[in-house]
This record gives structure tokens, C-alpha cells and sequence, in this order.
């Protein structure tokens, strides 16, 4: 009942400081350096091609792939708040593997990857949006 109340008045610190929680177990919040691979960077484009693929043949049947990229470039770094997590947003034309080119919109975040350890990578391919998730037009891909 005592350590109850202790544990509830702990927690009950106002919101502008750490609680004793937060203090006691180091969690300090995040820590962002802003290093973001650029828009044309092999590695977030590999990850783009790859991923695309693996999308298109395990959901939608499909042997599509990227071929390459061209027109690459920035549209906004970090426009949002100061404290947000680091995203570069960027466009590009993904030429795919039917001879057809389409408008990529993609965003690189600051230690998005797999469980937070690298950068990560959100895309969409204007046309190729089959399950909606940037309706309309990869639109919600942009900033």
C-alpha cells in the first residue's frame, strides 16, 4: 500500500521534467545527428530496387523490377519540427522493368531501419501503388 502511493507520486511528477522513471533508467529521449544518406546514394536506391521487387512478386505476382533511376533529386531535408527524426525527402524516375518510367517519391529517415540500427527507407511508385497506402497519386510519400 505504501510503496503503492510512492510509486504513484513518483510518476506523478509534472510533465516538463523527467520523472524518477525517467531518470533512473536513462531514458533521455532521442538523439538525432541529422545524417541521412543523400537522395542518390547506391545504398538507399539499392534498397528502393530491392524492396520494390520483393513487394511486386510476393503480393502482387508480379516480375517487375526497377532498371534504374534517373532525374534524383532533394525535395525537403528535415521539414518539420527540430526534434522529429531526420527524413530526406526525395523524387526520382524509376524506369521499370516493362519499359514503362514512373515518378518515385521516397523518404530516407534517420534510424528507421530494421530495429532502428541504419537508416530506412519509405517509398512509392506513382501508378504502382496497388494496395492504396499513398493515396492518391503516392501523394501522402511527399512531405
Amino acid at each position: 500500500p505504501c510503496r503503492g502511493r510512492a510509486i504513484a507520486l513518483a510518476l506523478a511528477v509534472p510533465a516538463a521534467a523527467g520523472s524518477l522513471f525517467e531518470l533512473n533508467f536513462y531514458l533521455s529521449g532521442p538523439r538525432h545527428d541529422g545524417v541521412v544518406p543523400s537522395c542518390d546514394a547506391p545504398a538507399a536506391l539499392g534498397t528502393l530496387s530491392s524492396r520494390f521487387a520483393e513487394k511486386e512478386g510476393a503480393f502482387w505476382n508480379s516480375t517487375l523490377t526497377i532498371v534504374r533511376f534517373d532525374k534524383v533529386r532533394q525535395v525537403a531535408f528535415r521539414p518539420w519540427a527540430a526534434h522529429t527524426i531526420p527524413r530526406r525527402f526525395c523524387t526520382a524516375m524509376a524506369y521499370v522493368s516493362d519499359g514503362l518510367k514512373h515518378p518515385i517519391h521516397y523518404s530516407i529517415g534517420e534510424d528507421t531501419g530494421m530495429i532502428g540500427a541504419k537508416f530506412g527507407v519509405e517509398w512509392c511508385v506513382v501508378g504502382l501503388d496497388r494496395n492504396w497506402a499513398y493515396n492518391p497519386a503516392c501523394k501522402m510519400a511527399r512531405p
